[in-house]
């Protein structure tokens, strides 16, 4: 009787443990002039233990993708809907029944959560959503209430840490933004409410790139900064400091107990000085590591839920935030692992590569090696490649930063040609380039080689037009 006893209280307390150990999941995005198919995703993602995914759509293929899986999906709509669904309640139950109830009962999808609108209040969009949030989110948490979903699935609206702010640089002195703070507090009662979570963005990594002087060692999780201190409560991180300031924002509003989910958090690899391999590492894994025994916060104890951001590389995003937009993935666009990051989730300890990925031919388009740099065809050439491809990640500080003239040349062109799906008019720039069989990949800077693009579901777009302001001073900066 005392064994059997001895072994209900260990059950308890290994269930109790898990319980409180927090939760990590992955925002898949997927604009991206060649996307990995869903069901080669899915698959990578149950190989690394990945239980959550954040999307920022409703694609067909994606969510039938991920049916049967067991994967807890958060289901998005972009803001570019919201208008839409806030004037119509009708649009907003056709958007549910598509969208949700067809994939729960068809498909056996998991869906946790609609994620109604993405950082829709960034100071950025100057109010272009400020009247719609709200009315889209209500309607959406109508439609599911219809369809007999609110007790499986959750409304929520992902913001951006701007939404709050500190009147004295202290989280003590958390409240939300002035100019929306009734709006916010509308929206969370009403999240409150209805059983919704607030979903966070939380970037230190921003910071550090909008702010030369931010202290670098603060970003990051060793504890080598200098704590901030907020009356006897000391930071050590950013990440921290950040969440408690939302915290004591929904605490001084009556919210003490709201739940917070964090939508967004990582490093990307390239695209700016800071913006390396190494830091990404380090940032991860010390996230990682900062809430793996469920601690949470000085002002919040407890397990934290968070999606890494992102799963995958975006080629096809836009870079006006910055080069780095396109590289935030923990794996490149191909499904390969970019560093050695240990989510606690395999028996390796170490990230698991996408397997079944198809690629183009072994060929790339590069400069002719007999043309000369000041050739009056080489800059108009390199604008146009570097235009309708993807240059961001060449210039100071990235993981092309080495090459030499030519090289960047190439880099441009074969970047073009491979986008253009090897196209033989591709590599066609006039009297300048050719197409080789030999790899002209060198030390960190790698040449892809396109995977065979994907055509489901929505049509794959070449809408991934580079601002020409971009590719000018590109084309500039490697002469």
């Amino acid at each position: 009787m005392g064994w059997g006893w001895g072994w209900v209280l260990l059950f308890l307390a290994v269930a109790l443990l898990c319980q409180r150990t927090s939760s990590i999941g992955a925002n898949w995005g997927t604009q991206a002039s060649h996307p990995l198919p869903p069901d080669i995703v899915v698959r990578m993602l149950r190989e690394n233990g990945i239980q959550k995914v954040k999307l920022f759509d409703a694609e067909y293929d994606t969510l039938r993708a991920l049916g049967k899986s067991g994967i807890e999906v958060m289901v998005g709509i972009p803001n570019e809907m919201l208008a839409t669904l806030a004037s119509s309640l009708k649009a907003a139950e056709k958007w549910v029944a598509k969208n949700v109830s067809t994939h729960i009962s068809t498909d056996n999808v998991n869906i946790r959560y609609v994620a109604v609108g993405n950082e829709p209040f960034l100071s950025t969009y100057n109010g272009s959503y400020l009247s719609t949030t709200f009315p889209a989110l209500r309607n959406i948490q109508i439609a599911i209430i219809k369809a007999g979903l609110q007790n499986q699935v959750k409304v929520t609206c992902p913001l951006n840490a701007d939404v709050y702010d500190s009147s004295t640089t202290f989280p003590s002195g958390g409240d939300f933004r002035a100019n929306i703070r009734d709006l916010m507090i509308t929206i969370v009662k009403f999240l409150s409410e209805n059983g919704g979570p607030f979903t966070v963005n939380i970037y230190p990594f921003i910071s550090l790139y909008n702010n030369p002087d931010f202290p670098v060692d603060y970003a990051f999780f060793d504890g080598n900064s200098q704590p901030l201190n907020d009356g006897g409560t000391f930071y050590y991180n950013m990440f921290d400091a950040n969440y408690d300031t939302l915290v004591h924002a929904l605490e001084k509003n009556g919210f003490g107990n709201m739940p917070i989910i964090i939508g967004e958090i990582g490093w990307p690899t390239d695209g700016d000085s800071n913006a390396n391999v190494d830091y990404a590492r380090k940032f991860n894994q010390g996230f990682m590591a900062h809430i793996s025994g469920g601690k949470g916060t000085p002002r919040r104890p407890g397990p934290i839920d968070a999606y890494l951001f992102s799963l995958i590389d975006e080629d096809a995003k836009s870079v006006q935030p910055g080069y780095f937009e396109r590289h935030w993935g923990i794996f490149t666009f191909d499904g390969l692992p970019k560093y050695l990051l240990n989510l606690g989730t395999t028996n390796s300890g170490s990230l698991i590569q996408a397997k079944g990925v198809r690629y183009l031919q072994r060929k790339w388009c590069v400069m002719r090696p007999n043309v000369r740099l000041d050739d009056p065809q080489v800059a108009p050439s390199v604008s146009y490649a570097c235009s309708l491809g993807d240059c961001t990640s060449l210039g100071v500080g990235t993981s092309c930063a080495n090459l030499d003239g030519k090289q960047n040349i190439s880099y441009a062109f074969n970047s073009y040609y491979q986008i253009q799906d090897q196209l033989d008019t591709a590599c066609k720039f006039p009297n300048i380039s050719e197409v080789t069989k030999t790899d002209p990949s060198t030390g960190t800077c790698r040449f892809p080689i396109m995977i065979e693009p994907y055509y489901g579901g929505a049509a794959r777009e070449h809408s991934f037009f580079f601002p020409l302001l971009m590719a000018a001073a590109i084309a500039v900066s490697i002469f």
